[in-house]
């Protein structure tokens, strides 16, 4: 079967050296620089899942008719691998993500890979390149699995029969290296990111392609993210950037935790089910539901809505601090992090970095 492949392994002969590696790890960025090895694995429709394989970094040769340049067929995973305080090295709930990725794959119409296949692929490559997970205290190793369509063919009938599996991983450096700072977001009109019965759901990247003229018109308007609406009344709240968000109601033993329920036009954050498995075992209340635009603002207006944040792997927790759109402008709380905000990022952060217990068996030992 073909989550039983075996990976066939060639070392590069050029890794980089502990000073290079060093000279990186101490100002990763963020996706600007690559360890020294990748995973491949091909699938086409006669053979299924065929020659694994684990290789030195570097650029793939395709076909400039190869499905995924014309047609799109394409999506994409994002996890992270994080050193424990004994040295091991672990990943957070890499199943959630094969099984997004399979979610994905479907609604695509592209090939499912095996869960045990996707995550043996994740543990080759990070064990090989442990060197590069770095030490320093919140920092990672970002993983980057994805899957393209590779049949060279104009014919646009069908979905292609060939496709080809990468994972590569990149050193991530602190998300808010000057703390975490609110963010303003823009009321989306003009845009909308995913329509009932689209891609909303799929992690591919022609989500992200459209999404960027929204976010463009956010920084337009003095914004540093766009808040996006629902395609069919324009009022309902979806996401904010590429993360999914959250609305804390009261404070202190009478807060509790809202965020939009998944329809099929929402990405179904992995950090996003954290939230609502963490909240309920520090005693606040979540519930998935729906909220508009004006129920929003009048809920920070009467002080009902205390916190409002977007989670995502990259960030973890963003806290909004201020709303703008074309006809309205409003604050919420005191446009500071939120207490509820804080502690629930400090809580997974601490499950992640083997500081606190994970009574969830979220964590991945990999090395």
């Amino acid at each position: 079967m073909s989550d039983t492949l075996d990976f066939e392994i060639t070392l590069t002969e050029r890794p980089a050296t502990a000073d290079e590696r060093a000279r990186v790890l101490a100002d990763p960025g963020f996706g600007r620089h690559f360890t020294d090895h990748m995973i491949t694995i091909r699938y086409s429709a006669d053979r299924g899942w065929y020659d694994a394989r684990l290789q030195p970094y570097g650029p793939i040769p395709m076909d400039p008719a190869s499905h995924v340049f014309h047609y799109a067929q394409e999506l994409f995973e994002g996890l992270k691998a994080y050193k424990q305080p004994d040295g091991s090295i672990v990943t957070f709930r890499p199943y959630m993500n094969a099984a997004r990725m399979n979610r994905s794959a479907r609604r695509m119409a592209m090939p499912q890979i095996p869960e045990e296949l996707f995550v043996r692929a994740v543990e080759l490559l990070v064990g090989t390149d442990k060197a590069w997970v770095p030490d320093t205290e919140g920092h990672s190793l970002y993983i980057r699995p994805n899957m393209f369509a590779t049949t060279p063919t104009l014919g646009v009938n069908s979905p292609a029969s060939d496709y080809l599996f990468t994972i590569i991983a990149s050193p991530s450096g602190l998300y808010y290296p000057r703390g975490v700072k609110p963010v303003s977001v823009w009321l989306s009109q003009d845009y909308t990111r995913a329509a009932p019965g689209g891609t909303g759901e799929a992690k591919t990247g022609g989500n992200y392609a459209a999404s960027f003229a929204g976010q463009a018109q956010a920084v337009e308007h003095g914004c540093d993210q766009v808040v996006w609406l629902d395609a069919v009344e324009h009022r309902w709240v979806e996401e904010v950037g590429s993360m999914n968000l959250m609305f804390v109601y009261g404070s202190g033993s009478n807060a509790r935790l809202l965020t939009p329920a998944l329809t099929g036009t929402l990405l179904a954050g992995i950090t996003r089910d954290s939230m609502l498995r963490l909240a309920p075992g520090l005693g606040i209340p979540a519930e998935e539901g729906k909220i508009n635009v004006d129920e929003w603002e009048a809920g920070c207006a009467s002080g009902e809505i205390t916190e409002v944040f977007g989670c995502g792997t990259a960030a973890i927790i963003s806290p909004v601090g201020h709303v703008k759109g074309s006809d309205r402008e409003w604050r919420i709380g005191d446009g500071e992090p939120g207490e509820v905000s804080m502690r629930l990022r400090e809580e997974l952060i601490g499950i992640q970095y083997g500081t606190r217990p994970d009574p969830y068996g979220w964590v991945h030992k990999i090395a």
